[in-house]
């Protein structure tokens, strides 16, 4: 995953984004990265990731296409559900 890959694909937060927040801000728990845009608070999927983050393991993260391809997965089984207001809410849109 590039830098300015999304993570959070409910609401667009880039690993760069995030990476930088948990830097400057040094939240005390992963559950804080969701002042971070908000990311972890739409569908789900990406708070395994966030952890991973959190964790320093930035390097950890699949590749942009593979990480779309199985969030679209995760959200085809029912799993989770975008918020209406996030900028993907298609389990079948394409990723970024």
């Amino acid at each position: 995953m590039n830098w300015d890959d999304p993570v959070c694909l409910c609401f667009r937060v880039t690993k760069r984004k995030l990476v930088n927040f948990v830097r400057r801000e040094l939240p005390a728990v992963p559950s804080q990265l969701s002042a971070c845009g908000g990311a972890g608070t739409g569908c789900g999927w990406c708070v395994p990731f966030l952890v991973k983050l959190f964790h320093q393991h930035a390097d950890d993260l699949p590749t942009a296409e593979e990480y779309a391809a199985a969030r679209n997965s995760y959200l085809k089984e029912g799993r989770g559900t975008p918020p209406e207001s996030s900028s993907d809410t298609s389990a079948d849109s394409p990723g970024p």
